[in-house]
């Protein structure tokens, strides 16, 4: 039953001539499904609909091919027949009674047309925004006035695919209107340039263009970058952002606020507490009596009732929490806090679409696989045999193995080695900013804890005949991994450190309270968070830092979640040095410490750096023994009941939590099925169509 604290989150709110259940709002993000996986993106935004967002809206949808971003997974709304795509997945949302908003996408400078090979339009003459070598040129009177009618028709368009909401984008420094209000990409004098009323011209046109067109039928939304983050060299809220929300502050039936660009807007929970964008959001509510929507990875229903009631916006915006958890608002409406699978603000479901595959989550396994494996994330099949099961390590993976085994009615064994459950996050977890991460732990462990049929025993460390004698007739080992320490890795495929030499440590040492002494040099040939993590935790205790990496930045994989430039700052802050476009190349002693020699990997220079330990993160060894020893004896499993043996997770190869994650709920919904009932579905074109 719902907490009547919660009762002014489910109250409706009407935008214009459309009214939303409650104030759960999924605002557009991409998901790397778009245009080309359409049955697979319908499917996931209805099973968001069925967990209670109140609106679900899709990710940029082009509106024509003089703005489209291949490769990456957008949606497309160029003609007439790209309605049926779209329709599927205003169905799917208006099954369940919630609004569908789609967000009208015309990027400018911000697509390179890739595809269509057009020549991208900006309203000054600039170089693409991406890394491509070519430049956009200058929209002329007829340019715009063709991307006012290509608008216009998306969105009537999108009013013939069902949608309620239809969204005039000028966010993320990505929209063309927002190239068009910064003075940093608009040099123009004419009407569209200028003084600032010149500059909102082209947003104020199509909004009101869009209006007429469908208004009274669709909400129409802007979604607007109120600040680009960029001091007096970009739009600021406090210089012109706010004048522009007074110019139109009536003329939109909602306002989605956020800041530019997406790094910006999007932060991981390492560099940003959830609801950081507070301030502007309720800045732009004091300036209209339109409704506002804004985001915060809020995944508290009392942070929610809390912006609600102090004014600072009207709808509780989520992306990410919404992948983390669908049901949200459901379990919040029904009573279940302790249900709710908390975002812990990774950014892992960015990479999906920075790599145009669909969306991954850590915390939710099945994002991305509704359609194609027709995974529910609250419901898996019931048990199909009285079969019981050994999990053996109480990490990311045998948490997840063990909790879906159990709700699908087995009788698990978890096993632990150590004293304390969590396996690698009881120790990533205590990095810099990571403490959120540690919520994939507890919420399964909530999870298991409520099940009579999980037994938990911590403190067990099991060998083969204790595996074996332990009634089970399946045995999975998750039993992690470790880091070397021998320098073994992507750059180097054969050892190149001794590991018994007392300067060098292991991440793991370093985890778990090892303090080496100074300086110290950091090793990264592995750029992901690790390295990166590690130096700032060393620098911050006062420590000297050196960061090598063969890359040319540091952490360089955090690209993929726009995290790379903030932890590159932050060691230059801390006074970190920061060698980057360096491999190994030999080490020796020099009275108690040691000199490291790094060389160039461009010119093959050579430059020594003197320090008194290393920490070389390179790559990780699979605990694979119980496995492989279990192997060795399968002859014998028969006389123990035991079927199958599986060893999975980091233990099988070391990757992400997510993919530790997606591995123990993927093993959990194998376990007694067959091969067809694991397999996935792939989306076919039709080439009889026309």
């Amino acid at each position: 039953m719902r907490d009547p604290r919660y009762d002014i989150l489910f109250e409706p709110v009407q935008i214009g001539p459309v009214r939303t259940k409650n104030r759960f709002y999924q605002v557009p993000h991409c998901n790397g499904m778009g245009h080309v996986y359409p049955q697979t993106l319908a499917r996931m935004r209805g099973i968001k609909a069925e967990g209670g967002w109140g609106v679900v809206c899709t990710e940029e949808v082009e509106i024509s091919p003089l703005s489209e971003i291949a490769p990456h997974h957008e949606g497309r709304i160029w003609e007439d027949r790209d309605i049926p795509a779209l329709r599927l997945m205003t169905d799917a949302v208006h099954e369940h009674g919630s609004l569908a908003g789609i967000e009208l996408m015309f990027n400018g400078y911000a697509t390179p047309n890739r595809y269509s090979r057009e020549v991208p339009i900006a309203p000054s003459a600039l170089p693409v925004r991406s890394r491509d070598p070519m430049q956009a040129r200058t929209a002329t009177k007829r340019d715009i006035a063709n991307v006012r009618q290509w608008h216009r028709q998306a969105a009537i368009r999108s009013r013939d695919a069902g949608f309620d909401l239809i969204y005039v984008y000028a966010g993320h420094d990505l929209g063309m209107p927002m190239h068009f209000l910064s003075r940093r990409t608009n040099r123009r004098s004419d009407e569209y340039g200028g003084s600032l009323e010149n500059r909102v011209r082209l947003l104020r046109e199509l909004i009101e263009d869009t209006k007429d067109a469908v208004g009274d039928r669709c909400g129409v939304v802007v979604r607007l970058a109120v600040d680009q983050l960029l001091g007096p060299l970009g739009l600021t809220f406090d210089n012109e952002g706010r004048d522009v929300i007074g110019m139109l502050a009536e003329l939109p039936d909602l306002w989605d606020v956020n800041i530019a660009d997406w790094s910006n807007d999007s932060q991981t929970a390492r560099f940003s507490p959830e609801g950081f964008q507070e301030p502007y959001i309720a800045a732009v509510k004091s300036l209209t009596t339109k409704s506002v929507v804004g985001v915060g990875r809020y995944t508290s229903p009392d942070a929610m009732v809390r912006v609600i009631k102090s004014g600072v916006m009207d709808l509780i915006g989520a992306a990410r929490p919404s992948i983390a958890d669908p049901f949200l608002p459901r379990k919040i409406e029904q009573g279940r806090l302790e249900d709710i699978r908390e975002c812990i603000g990774c950014n892992i479901c960015v990479t999906g679409d920075n790599d145009c595959v669909p969306i991954r989550c850590t915390q939710n396994p099945t994002m991305g696989e509704e359609w194609r494996r027709g995974w529910h994330p609250e419901q898996v099949p019931g048990k199909r045999s009285d079969r019981s099961v050994l999990v053996v390590g109480a990490g990311p993976t045998g948490l997840e193995l063990t909790r879906a085994l159990g709700q699908r009615g087995y009788e698990v064994m978890l096993c632990e080695a150590e004293d304390q459950l969590g396996g690698r996050l009881r120790f990533e977890s205590r990095l810099p900013g990571l403490a959120s991460w540690f919520r994939v732990v507890d919420y399964r462990l909530q999870q298991i804890q409520r099940m009579s049929n999980v037994m938990v025993l911590p403190g067990n460390r099991i060998g083969v005949e204790e595996a074996l004698g332990s009634g089970a007739s399946a045995i999975f080992v998750a039993t992690g991994a470790h880091w070397r320490k021998d320098g073994l890795g992507r750059t180097h495929r054969a050892p190149m450190i001794d590991p018994g030499d007392p300067s060098v440590m292991s991440p793991d040492q370093v985890l778990r309270g090892v303090v080496p002494a100074g300086p110290v040099l950091v090793y990264d040939d592995d750029h992901y968070f690790m390295a990166g993590a590690l130096a700032e935790q060393l620098a911050r205790s006062g420590i000297e830092v050196i960061y090598a990496t063969p890359a040319t930045k540091v952490s360089e994989w955090t690209e993929q979640t726009m995290e790379q430039s903030r932890i590159q700052s932050r060691l230059m802050e801390l006074g970190v040095r920061i060698l980057c476009a360096r491999e190994w190349a030999g080490m020796r002693a020099n009275g108690a410490g040691r000199e490291v020699d790094l060389a160039c990997i461009y010119s093959g220079r050579i430059e020594t750096v003197t320090v008194a330990s290393l920490v070389p993160v390179t790559m990780r060894d699979s605990h694979d023994q119980l496995h492989q020893d279990l192997l060795s004896v399968e002859t014998s499993w028969a006389d123990y009941g035991v079927l199958e043996v599986s060893c999975l997770g980091d233990a099988l190869a070391p990757a992400t939590v997510a993919a530790a994650v997606y591995a123990g709920h993927k093993a959990a919904r194998a376990f007694d099925a067959d091969d067809a009932q694991m397999a996935f579905r792939r989306e076919w074109i039709d080439l009889r169509s026309p």
